[in-house]
């Protein structure tokens, strides 16, 4: 698939979830509940389940150092989860900045948003790959599972650099690889959307922030997701599956962590 047929399958399918009440999944990629990657949230400060359309794969303000007053920028902000927690850690006093590039997203974040009553959280349409931020506008950045959907991953490495102040910092948490999928598994359009097929290997997501130029990079928290076999069996046959789970591919959720140079 080309980077725009990437994109705009990704947009199509988040635009519906966003329409939706309630969903559940691995970062939204099928529609039986299988939530194999979501950390739960409930019982963080600034928690609004409004917000919480069960699409992250890990906890990334957990490591993300947010101060007070910081300015604190969120990558494919969704309904705005992770942005109504950062909110509480920068308190009134800082601003947390979502980006989207689903409309029906961004109409969502501003409506919790404006249930709550914060003045202090904005949200923006456009692509991580060329974000509507000024350069060195955030202390700090964080991302949700969402950049392996991005097919462009060091133009957006590359901007998450860009965007940040000098000595600022950021933590992502990710899908990445250990291995190869299986051509079918890694070929299927929904598990792209649904942040599987669309994951790098391990070292080339690190190598990738590295590349980008940031520093102290070290990976904070792994844990191994497993696909059900509900969820393979539309690509793949028993035998298939069970030669799958035999080969040694390991599928990681990572929480990272980096700084850019003062």
């Amino acid at each position: 698939m080309s980077n725009e047929a990437i994109k705009s399958m990704v947009k199509e399918k988040y635009g519906q979830i966003a329409l939706t009440v309630k969903t559940t999944g691995c970062c939204g990629s099928g529609e039986s509940d299988y939530s194999c990657m979501n950390d739960d949230y409930s019982k963080l400060e600034g928690y609004n389940p409004d917000a919480d359309l069960n699409l992250g794969c890990g906890l990334p303000t957990e490591f993300a150092r947010i101060s007070k007053g910081d300015t604190v920028l969120d990558l494919g902000s969704g309904a705005g989860n992770d942005c109504f927690v950062a909110r509480s850690l920068t308190g009134p006093e800082g601003k947390v900045i979502g980006v989207d590039m689903t409309e029906p997203m961004i109409a969502r974040a501003k409506q919790n948003a404006a249930k709550l009553g914060y003045e202090n959280i904005e949200f923006r349409l456009g692509e991580i790959e060329a974000m509507p931020v000024a350069d060195g506008e955030a202390d700090v950045v964080v991302s949700n599972c969402v950049l392996n959907l991005v097919p462009e991953k060091k133009k957006a490495f590359e901007e998450m650099h860009r965007v940040l102040k000098p000595g600022g910092h950021f933590c992502v948490s990710d899908i990445v690889l250990e291995g190869n999928l299986p051509k079918a598994v890694e070929e299927a359009a929904v598990l792209y959307a649904g942040c599987v097929s669309g994951a790098q290997q391990k070292g080339d997501y690190v190598r990738g922030i590295l590349d980008a130029g940031f520093v102290n990079v070290k990976i904070e928290k792994q844990k191994t997701i497993k696909l059900p076999d509900e969820t393979l069996a539309p690509y793949l046959s028993p035998s298939e599956i069970h030669e799958f789970r035999s080969s040694g591919v390991g599928i990681y959720s990572i929480t990272v962590y980096g700084e850019k140079q003062s």
